[in-house]
Order: C-alpha cells, then sequence, then structure tokens
C-alpha cells in the first residue's frame, strides 16, 4: 500500500485526520479528542494494520503555547509506516494515554511525562522514569531554568 493509500485509508477512518507537510514517513495532525479513536484504528484496520508504536516524545512550541505530541507508528504486516502528530497546550498538558492500544506506551509517556511534564489521562504508572522524584521542573521545557545549568556560549 503506496502512502496516498494508506493516507485514504486513515481519512476514510478518521475524516479530521490531514496530511501534514512534506517527508519521507507519511504523516498526518488529529485534534487532541480523536487521538485515541484514530490510533485505535489504525491499529484495527486490516488494511492499515498498524501494530508497532516504534516511538512516541514531544516538543515543546512556547511560542505557540503548546506541546505536539509525536507518535510513529509501523506495520510490521504490511511494510508502512505512519507519524501521528496532535497538540496539547502548555498551560494544562493532559493527553489520553495509548497503553490500552500498545502497552509499550507506558515507558514512552512516562519519559514525555518526566522530561516535558505532559500529563496522561488513565497512565497505570505515571512517574518520573529518569530523574529522582524530588526534581523540580522539566528538563526539556524551552523555559527550564536551573542555577546549574551552563549558561550558552
Amino acid at each position: 500500500m503506496d502512502s496516498d493509500a494508506v493516507l485514504g485509508a486513515i481519512t476514510r477512518c478518521e475524516p479530521s485526520a490531514q496530511a501534514r507537510g512534506q517527508s519521507d514517513t507519511l504523516a498526518v495532525r488529529v485534534p487532541l479528542e480523536r487521538l485515541l479513536p484514530l490510533l485505535q484504528q489504525a491499529r484495527d484496520t486490516e488494511a492499515l494494520g498498524f501494530n508497532m508504536l516504534m516511538d512516541h516524545t514531544a516538543i515543546d512550541w512556547p511560542e505557540r503555547s503548546c506541546f505536539e505530541l509525536l507518535y510513529r507508528l509501523y506495520s510490521t504486516r504490511h511494510g508502512h509506516a505512519l507519524l501521528v502528530t496532535t497538540e496539547v497546550p502548555r498551560e494544562n498538558p493532559v493527553a489520553p494515554t495509548a497503553c490500552g492500544i500498545w502497552p509499550g506506551a507506558q515507558f514512552l509517556e512516562r519519559e514525555v511525562y518526566d522530561l516535558l511534564g505532559v500529563l496522561y489521562d488513565e497512565h497505570p504508572d505515571l512517574r518520573r522514569v529518569f530523574l529522582e522524584d524530588s526534581w523540580q521542573g522539566h528538563p526539556l521545557r524551552k523555559d527550564y531554568q536551573d542555577p546549574d545549568m551552563l549558561a550558552a556560549p
């Protein structure tokens, strides 16, 4: 299935999904409230078969007052890939967990929480994974300040 066919199948499953830019991997943007339905259908629709969550991360966009969440999916049956993105507001960064769809999302979501502060509703074990529990703040936020950080040259 080529990228156009995958995009067509995605938009039939989730009409709110919009193609996103030009890249080597097909990418779609979806509103936050439609994220889980799209991820579920991407996995369960036979023609798509995205049975693997390759990666999940986030980008801090303070000038847009949001975090962009990125989900890299892969179909081991069909050999195609998809990048799904959505946005959560910086002032209340809460997203639904994808753990019920891909159990491997648990660790990836903990990493995003630890480093950027995005909270995941109904996550089974949302706690820091790299930093100490007593750590203040989230060091991958672009406005993060720490007195022990080296100043940029």
